[in-house]
């Protein structure tokens, strides 16, 4: 599949907001995020491995207030960015859905991409 552009690379700020991007999954809707921690872009499946519900507690707000965490907003499961390991709440030793990313120099400046897989998709318009 086509790698598909998220944004430009100075939009993710380390800890900061993430962005959301719609995506089939298993047949069926879903969303993936995307997040900067320690200078690169992760991707995930927005889905706690606890319960499958969204981490973001307010849509693009999946760090906890320390910025060194992903958060479930609904159980309170915290997620290490970079590997998507639950190392704290309900889904100890569970791990997030990764997305595969990329972040490279384009034309208009450098940018991060998804490249979707069989299982996780873009949805297309």
């Amino acid at each position: 599949m086509e790698p598909v552009r998220i944004c430009a690379s100075e939009e993710l700020i380390d800890g900061g907001a993430g962005l959301r991007h719609a995506a089939k999954y298993a047949g069926g809707d879903a969303i993936v995020f995307f997040v900067r921690y320690g200078g690169q872009a992760y991707g995930y499946l927005n889905r706690c491995a606890h319960v499958p519900m969204e981490l973001d507690w307010v849509e693009g707000q999946f760090f906890e207030s320390s910025g060194l965490y992903l958060m479930c907003a609904t159980h309170g499961a915290i997620y290490a960015p970079d590997t998507g390991k639950c190392v704290g709440g309900p889904c100890r030793g569970g791990r997030l859905r990764p997305v595969q990313v990329d972040e490279r120099d384009t034309p208009d400046g450098r940018a991060v991409f998804w490249l979707p897989d069989d299982d996780l998709r873009p949805v297309t318009p």
